[in-house]
């Protein structure tokens, strides 16, 4: 025990220095997963190694693949770095080595995630008796939520999927904005409803689902079991679905409304974003991440149902030796999400809540957001730069020129290590895509990030002049 407490003193040094760098490294890795893997490359040895050795050389094999995604000029994707509170739980998470799943294994945990659960729904609007599944990320709670609209809609119309499964069973319509996230139909290849149950519905021009034609689609076939699937937060340009006229024609036709809020559904949390998902409280289920704005550790999601019991009859199971899973206990844990061993999400996220309190996540998504819009105005005063959407929210698309201009600059920008961004194809067009969502983000880093833009589009022109001379 005596090696133990003295590694877990340098590793906690390890991460302190580490966090502490941040703010000045290179933020792309400076080799890649074959380079790193070679160097990792040798047969597992026969006999066991030491603590302190094994600590070594992960730390030396790892760091020069590590994104510096935890920090300030991280842009990419829309990810947050873990603020201090949270990084500290999730460390006591993996030393206590808890197991989820119910009671009888973890009361700490359960009740943990009660707490933790109760504050998010009072952040995001969500009815005080909703259920929360505590998941992986977006794609599980996303997931989560459409088993629940799909056991439910064809429990209206007398088919049990749980016992009977899809075949022989009506079809289900799952009506979607054709901006919605990649993950929904991933979800629906899981759930075996399959992409072919999508019917599209056109996007408006900031890519939010066109209500009006929403309204038309559920009235030709308002008797068909259906789930309504929309977003808030667009992946490229933030902007969300009008959920109160979603919510409206859904309730026409007793259609199940699930919401993709992985990290728009924080807008509901700030006063100056909350107009943006107005309605939100209506809808059925909701999948939200916790590790984008909220910026707890990986891997951390929410599924919140309306309907609890629902939630529990499409995730829960019962086996003979399951201690706990006894009639008329309290739900949690593992009934709301598909695993059974499950790592005890809600130290960190109730860490995190507390640190931050209902003003501190008010201020993180309004910073953000205020972050976003400095970055567009300092861009837009680029030559031939254009910043194409309305920022709404933290997501950002740039134009450079055309789109080999733009892909140039891609890849420049990634290699000169101040910010790390990628691009997208949106409307057929590709950008560059800046996502402002970490804690630690400055005026000071948006500044450096934008001359690091600069800086790549003139040696991209550079570069393109000298071969058209060749």
């Amino acid at each position: 025990m005596g090696d133990l407490r003295e590694m877990l003193h340098r590793v906690a040094d390890l991460i302190a220095d580490y966090r502490e760098t941040l703010p000045d490294q290179h933020v792309a890795p400076s080799l890649g997963r074959a380079a790193v893997r070679e160097s990792l490359a040798r047969e597992l040895p026969d006999g066991p190694a030491s603590l302190a050795s094994v600590v070594d050389e992960l730390v030396s094999r790892a760091m020069p693949g590590l994104m510096a995604s935890a920090g300030p000029r991280y842009f990419g994707f829309v990810i947050g770095g873990s603020p201090d509170a949270a990084v500290a739980a999730d460390l006591l998470t993996v030393g206590w080595d808890q197991c989820a799943y119910n009671e009888a294994l973890s009361p700490a945990a359960l009740a943990f995630e009660d707490v933790a659960g109760t504050w998010l729904k009072e952040l995001l609007g969500l009815p005080a008796s909703a259920s929360v599944g505590f998941t992986t990320g977006g794609q599980g709670a996303n997931t989560v939520g459409l088993a629940a609209g799909r056991w439910k809609v064809l429990e209206q119309v007398g088919w049990d999927v749980g016992r009977d499964g899809l075949g022989g069973a009506p079809r289900v319509r799952v009506v979607a904005g054709a901006e919605r996230h990649a993950t929904i139909d991933r979800s629906l290849r899981l759930l075996g409803l399959g992409e072919s149950a999508i019917t599209e519905i056109p996007a408006l021009a900031n890519g939010a689902m066109d209500t009006d034609a929403l309204q038309v689609v559920l009235r030709r076939q308002p008797d068909m079991p259906t789930i309504v699937s929309a977003q808030a937060g667009n992946v490229n340009t933030g902007a969300c679905d009008d959920l109160n006229a979603v919510t409206s024609a859904a309730a026409e036709v007793g259609a199940w409304v699930h919401v993709d809020g992985a990290f728009g559904l924080w807008a509901a949390a700030n006063p100056g974003t909350k107009h943006l998902v107005a309605g939100i409280g209506a809808a059925d289920s909701w999948a939200c991440d916790g590790h984008k704005w909220l910026n707890v550790p990986y891997d951390s999601g929410f599924a919140f149902c309306a309907h609890p019991d629902v939630h529990a009859i499409a995730m829960e199971y019962t086996a003979s030796y399951l201690t706990g899973q006894v009639a008329g206990r309290m739900f949690g844990g593992g009934d709301f999400v598909p695993e059974s061993s499950r790592r005890a999400r809600g130290f960190a996220t109730w860490a995190a809540l507390l640190a931050l309190g209902r003003f501190g996540v008010a201020d993180l998504i309004e910073r953000s957001c205020a972050l976003a819009r400095y970055a567009a105005m300092l861009l837009e005063r680029l030559d031939d730069v254009e910043v194409v959407n309305e920022v709404v929210l933290n997501q950002i698309l740039v134009r450079v020129g055309d789109a080999e201009l733009t892909s140039s600059v891609e890849q420049l920008i990634q290699a000169d290590g101040t910010c790390w961004l990628g691009a997208t194809t949106w409307r057929g067009e590709r950008l560059l895509r800046i996502s402002v969502s970490n804690w630690s983000t400055t005026e000071r880093d948006i500044e450096l990030t934008v001359d690091a833009v600069g800086r790549a589009q003139a040696e991209a022109v550079a570069l393109r002049a000298e071969e058209s001379t060749r």
